[in-house]
């Protein structure tokens, strides 16, 4: 049973980056996991990613380009601050400006550098560098 699927999708692409695999297949998935990854494409860390559909329930196929360092789930879920960033930083961050935590904002889920530029917080979901 997965009490976190976001964790699991993040820990299941650090798994397969970290012996080099080129595509990663991820399940379960959902709107939020599928905006997640939308971001990290955009941020370049991922190649693409497109939904297959099966027989028991759709799977997303990663396709993986070697960039990402590091990425996870924050756990508690931190509610954070549009001037309260700095401190979540430097705890999952390695230096300022590099990798973006992901924050489920009123306006979506964003980095939190977007996040600091419209003066909102939000919700601390994961992170990636």
């Amino acid at each position: 049973m997965l009490n976190d699927p976001l964790a699991n999708v993040l820990s299941k692409i650090m798994n397969a980056e970290k012996i080099s695999k080129t595509i990663c297949e991820v399940k379960p998935i959902s709107d939020t996991i599928k905006k997640i990854l939308r971001i990290m494409q955009e941020n370049r860390y991922i190649g693409g990613f497109e939904e297959v559909e099966d027989g028991k329930g759709n799977f997303v196929r990663v396709n993986l380009i070697g960039q990402i360092n590091k990425c996870g789930a924050i756990k508690p879920r931190y509610p954070v601050k549009h001037n309260e960033f700095e401190k979540f930083e430097q705890r999952y961050l390695p230096a300022k400006d590099f990798g973006f935590l992901l924050v489920s904002t009123i306006q979506g889920i964003m980095t939190h550098i977007e996040a600091k530029k419209k003066h909102i917080g939000g919700v601390l979901l994961a992170y990636c560098y």
